[in-house]
Formats: structure tokens, sequence, C-alpha cells
């Protein structure tokens, strides 16, 4: 089936020419209102951004991510390989945000918030504009030959890619390895850590090879977030949209001419400057509506209220708004989906509210040694053996640490410590422990037993153990 005439730009994506080859984009450097906020909240987040694996509450860094050794901080708040099912939950509560965002206001995440778009377009893109120059100039030094002014300005550019490239490889390494662990790999020099200096200078590579060369094409090819959007967005949806009522008319768009009655010959107020397309970072045309393409970055807006304000008409051609807003003057509202999602996401910040709370500092495991039964001493004591491993989550060492029977009469003894002991900040206690208990306080040949984990007189753990003894047979 042929594809109608209107609905080509369906068939093909802006950064891909009819050959198939790389359709290098040049953006027309952007500037109007929602630009300057855009670069605000950029700023604001690339500082978080490079300070929160440097930042510390409580002795805990703010972000960290340390797959290798299982240690995750989200907020400063640690999580262990044993709090795995609240890691789970916190991801799920931030893709179901993002899912409701993504209902009610589309893909407005990439274009303010995704760190691929704010290094690409608020650091490379404007380091460009400040070598290369605009569009145009960009245009014109690509098709110059190879010169000395373009040799320079070619390796300045990319001398300076790099280096930023390395910056946010850095960063990165950080949130992977702790930003204390860094800075001592930085001050005792790269080359006494080459297991680390490889992968930093190969992570250097991807980052320079994203933002130097594959630029957009993460955005369009790459991030699966764009597809989500056939399925999660709506006619109820606010999106970055053209006014095509407005802007088409009963005659359609017409070029711009001065002292025309534009309105008395039925065209719109589009005038076909095509500046909407020149400034959009990925190269489509807006007006042919939402596309796959549309990061949501405002870029055509503030073009398209520049024009309209040359020419004297009203602004808000290209504005943020539904499809049934342009077509039916309907405002925005709550849809029962979105409903469905709030109450989701409540219920999910709920239950890791309540599982945050009851949480404790200290984690207790006390496991029987595999394959060991009971052993039988002098005077009817049965002795069993197993294995301890208490976890310090807090930034804090707990001193004085002791093990006591609830509820029964028995003995802990701990094997190559003293009854007390020390769990490190963060730290693990690891270790191999008897109980011995009187055959007579034994009520079968299989006992539970509640252990208590104590710090100097203060309870700070409990967990249950199982006893294994002689079986009665009266």
């Amino acid at each position: 089936m042929e594809t109608p005439s209107n609905e080509v730009f369906r068939d093909s994506i802006g950064t891909i020419d009819e050959e198939g080859k790389r359709n290098w984009i040049f953006p027309k450097k952007p500037a109007g209102y929602f630009y300057e906020k855009r670069k605000l909240v950029s700023y604001i987040l690339l500082a978080f951004l490079f300070a929160a694996p440097f930042v510390k509450i409580n002795g805990n860094q703010f972000l960290l991510f340390n797959v290798l050794e299982r240690r995750f901080n989200i907020f400063s708040f640690p999580f262990w390989p044993q709090d795995f099912h609240l890691f789970v939950i916190s991801m799920i509560i931030g893709v179901v945000f993002i899912t409701l965002f993504t209902v009610g206001f589309g893909r407005i995440f990439c274009g303010w918030i995704c760190p691929q778009t704010i290094f690409m377009e608020m650091v490379f893109r404007r380091i460009e504009y400040w070598i290369d120059g605009d569009r145009n100039k960009q245009m014109r030094l690509k098709r110059q030959k190879w010169d000395a002014e373009k040799i320079r300005k070619r390796l300045l550019k990319w001398f300076i890619f790099l280096v930023v490239s390395f910056l946010i490889a850095n960063v990165f390494l950080a949130y992977l390895i702790g930003g204390d662990e860094l800075l001592n790999y930085i001050t005792d020099g790269p080359f006494e850590h080459m297991g680390t200096l490889i992968p930093l200078l190969i992570f250097t590579g991807v980052f320079y090879f994203v933002f130097a060369w594959f630029r957009e094409q993460v955005c369009i090819i790459a991030c699966p977030y764009g597809r989500l959007q056939g399925v999660l967005l709506d006619t109820k949806s606010i999106v970055v949209a053209y006014d095509h009522k407005r802007g088409e008319g009963e005659s359609g768009r017409k070029k711009f001419r001065k002292n025309e009655d534009r309105a008395a010959l039925g065209h719109g107020d589009c005038i076909d400057c095509f500046q909407c397309v020149h400034v959009c970072p990925t190269g489509i045309d807006i007006r042919n509506g939402t596309q796959l393409e549309c990061v949501n970055c405002t870029a055509c807006i503030d073009e398209c209220d520049t024009i309209m304000e040359k020419i004297n008409l009203p602004k808000g051609l290209i504005r943020y708004a539904s499809e049934e807003n342009i077509k039916k003057k309907t405002p925005f509202k709550l849809t029962a989906r979105m409903k469905g999602y709030i109450a989701v996401l409540v219920i999910l910040i709920g239950v890791l509210a309540g599982m945050l709370a009851l949480r404790n500092d200290v984690e207790a495991r006390i496991l029987r040694l595999p394959g060991q039964s009971y052993e039988q001493k002098e005077n009817n004591i049965i002795s069993n053996v197993y294995t301890y491993k208490l976890v310090n989550k807090t930034a804090n060492s707990i001193e004085n640490v002791s093990f006591k029977i609830r509820g029964a009469e028995g003995e802990i003894k701990l094997v190559s410590v003293t009854d007390e002991f020390k769990i490190e900040a963060q730290g693990i206690a690891e270790g191999t422990l008897f109980i011995e208990m009187k055959q007579s306080n034994l009520s079968a040949d299989k006992n539970k037993l509640r252990i208590d984990v104590y710090s100097h007189d203060e309870l700070i753990e409990t967990t249950t153990v199982g006893f294994l003894g002689p079986r009665n047979y009266n």
C-alpha cells in the first residue's frame, strides 16, 4: 500500500538520507524564553551530577552504584544485597513516575532532564557554536577544504570534546567505585591502578563517540524510551505541538508578504519559514505532528515565537498543548489512566516508606554449618556449630557486639574472638560460634531458638536458628 504524500516523512528519519547515509544535522542555535529556562535547569542538574559522588550525608555518599561490591546509596540511604527488594521497589517507583509524566506531559523528561540531552545541547553543542559558529557557518565549514582554519577548528573542538568526555568518564567512575576511592586513585597516580585506568579510557572513548559523532541518534535509534511514546501518549497528553488549525487555516500555510491580508485569503499564521525545522536538534518538522524523533526540547517553540513577534502575530503557534486542546480547546485534566498511575505510585511509595521504617541498621544471619549434626558432650550437654554474618548498614562502627539466647538456658561460644567484638562502619563481621544447651532443656530433636544481638546492653537485632538434639523416644 502506497504511503500518502503528506505521510512520507514517517517512512524515514531526519538523520538518514535517501541513500541510507548519515545526514548530519546542523541545528540553528536556539534562543528564547524556554531555552533560558532549560539552561538554568541544565546547569543545576550538571552541578548536581558532578557533586553527588563527592557529597556525604551521615558518612554515606549521596549516590553510589557499586555493582561489583553490590553496594548502593540512593540519596545517602545505603542499600545492601540484603536490601535488594527495596532497591527494586525504588527502581519500579522511578519507572512508574516517568511513565506517569509521559502520559501527562509527553517526552518532557528527554528535553529537560535526560543527561544525554543536557550534555549534548548544553555542553557539547555550545562548545561547537563557540568554535564553529551557528548553523550556516557550520555548514560552510563542512564544505570548506582542509585549510589551516578548518584544521585548527577541528583539532581544537575534538581536543575539548575529548577532555570533557574524560571528565564525564571520571564522574561516572566515581558513581561506581565511590568519590573517595576515585580521589585516592588520582592521588596515587593513574599507572598505579591500571585495572581502573583501562575501563576509564574505554568509557572516555564511548562518551566521545556518543557526543562527537553518534549524537542525536542516541535519542532516535538507541533509546527505548522514545518508542514508549506510541504506547503511552494519547490525545490528552501535553506535548510540544503545532497548532495546525491556526497555522494552516482554510487555504494552508503561505510565505509572508508585507501588508497582505492573510485572514481574508484563508491562509493560516504559519509563514513556512522553516525556522522551526532548522533549529530542531533531531531534524524533524514539528508541523507534521508528534513524531518519534521529537525530544520536546522546546527549541521550535522559542524560534516560532520569535518569528510571530517579528510579523506581529500572536505567539503560541507551536506550544505545549494536547491534540484535544488544539482541536476542541479542551483544557488539561487528569484522565482515568493518569489517576490509575498516581494510585499505583502512591501505593508503591507507601510500601517503600513502610519497609524503610521497619529496616534495621544491622542485619544478622546465623546458619547451621552445612553437613554438621549435633555433638553430645559431658554432663548431657548438646552442642551445635553455626556460622554468623552481621552487616552494619550505618556509617558508624558498632562496639561490644555480643549474642544471647532469649527465653532458654544455654551458652554461646565464639570461635577465634572474645565474647564481644566490633563491626566496622558499613562493614561485615563473620565467624563461627557454638551454641551449647543441656539435653533436659530441649523439648524435641529439632528446636527453634531466638538469638538476640546486643551492642553494649542495647538490643540491635534478633534472629532465629534451628537447634538439633537427640530424638526423645519416650
